[in-house]
């Protein structure tokens, strides 16, 4: 019996160092799989993911039109940092002529003002006074004792008839064309601006920008501002012109102005546009520019509105199209034309999740299945676990 006993524990003793000879070659075996399962999962999200990188790069001319929201583009009254030019888009100490004109409708005023208008008013005003000057010196009564008793003179009558009308139509040509050209509809790429009066500040939206607004309120000198208020400074711009909200347009492109009023009657006058559109409650006016030079442009309402009625300064800063768009990021807008992020996430999620169903058996083994679920359905919204079965 003792011999059997023996026996019996010498014949554990040698199952436990088999099992325990077994086991111990498999503790490195392990590996292996996990490593195949990790090599089919690594292998299995590229062909995961190369959709959504096919897709992010299709995307990307137009996520390269919407910058980030983070640019310091709010450095100087609401809008980028630009230095005035105080020859230009303001009134100038001592200057009697028209501003610099920045737009075609501006420039094509100018020239009919300094080419047609003014010099037809200097000679007919040179003319009349010297007629004026003649009948004194030459129909007085020391120089003329018997007055002419002619009563009419067909030739005389006819000619200050005619010349007047010639005149007239000569002057009517330009003018009409002038005229239409300022109420000719914008094009389909313009970017609207909508300007609102109220008394006595401006409110602008922009309705093809995500509809975003801001008030635009005159600055006050630094003896009148209240203590912990914003007061003008030389870089906002001249007393009584500068804002604390600038407007900011792109240059090059069609601007469809829109005006309206929330009170009484406005208007939004830029000299340096050749703009001058009235702002009417219950009522939208319209006219349409293109800004050609990069600056900051000074206006102000121009139809009497009330006792601050001087006091509803307007200024615009005209900066490049890729600048305005960062602008109107920085701002909370949207790029015209770009794609809603919104609306795109979903889309690219789909795109780059719908063909790691496939790959979920493959990579999916039983041996190591959280790497495998974690690196090709990372952009699953279902979380980690999902292995798209």
């Amino acid at each position: 019996m003792r011999f059997l006993g023996v026996k019996t524990a010498m014949l554990a003793a040698g199952l436990m160092l088999a099992g325990a000879g077994q086991a111990a070659p498999q503790a490195p075996a392990a590996p292996p799989p996990a490593t195949a399962a990790t090599t089919a999962a690594t292998s299995a999200a590229p062909t995961a993911t190369t959709p959504a990188a096919a897709t992010a790069a299709k995307a990307t001319p137009a996520a390269a039109a919407t910058p980030a929201a983070n640019d310091p583009l709010l450095a100087v009254d609401g809008a980028p940092a630009m230095k005035i030019d105080p020859t230009i888009g303001q009134p100038i100490p001592g200057g009697w002529k028209l501003q610099p004109q920045v737009t075609d409708n501006g420039r094509y005023a100018a020239w009919m003002h300094n080419a047609i208008l003014l010099p037809v008013i200097v000679a007919i005003s040179v003319l009349v006074l010297f007629l004026l000057l003649f009948v004194v010196a030459r129909f007085n009564r020391r120089a003329n004792p018997v007055p002419s008793k002619t009563a009419h003179n067909t030739v005389i009558e006819v000619i200050w008839t005619l010349v007047p009308v010639i005149i007239l139509v000569l002057i009517a040509i330009p003018s009409i064309g002038l005229l239409s050209r300022q109420y000719k509809p914008a094009p389909k790429n313009a970017i609207t601006l909508k300007a609102t009066g109220n008394q006595w500040y401006w409110t602008y939206s922009y309705p093809d920008n995500g509809g975003f607004e801001i008030t635009a309120n005159i600055l006050k000198e630094k003896d009148e501002a209240a203590p912990g208020e914003r007061a003008r400074t030389d870089a906002d711009g001249p007393r009584l012109l500068a804002v604390d909200n600038r407007v900011v347009l792109p240059v090059g492109v069609p601007i469809r102005l829109i005006t309206t009023s929330a009170d009484v009657i406005h208007s939004w006058t830029i000299p340096a546009f050749w703009i001058k559109l009235d702002a009417v409650p219950g009522r939208l006016n319209e006219t349409s520019f293109t800004i050609e030079k990069p600056g900051v442009y000074f206006g102000q309402c121009s139809e009497l509105c009330g006792p601050k009625h001087g006091f509803m300064p307007i200024a615009v800063e005209a900066v490049p199209l890729d600048v305005f768009n960062k602008w109107v990021v920085a701002k909370g807008g949207k790029v015209a034309g770009a794609p809603d992020a919104a609306a795109a996430a979903p889309a690219t999620t789909t795109n780059a999740t719908t063909p790691a169903a496939p790959e979920g058996p493959v990579a999916g083994n039983a041996a190591t299945p959280a790497p495998v679920t974690n690196q090709a359905a990372t952009a699953n919204p279902a979380g980690a676990g999902n292995t798209g079965n």
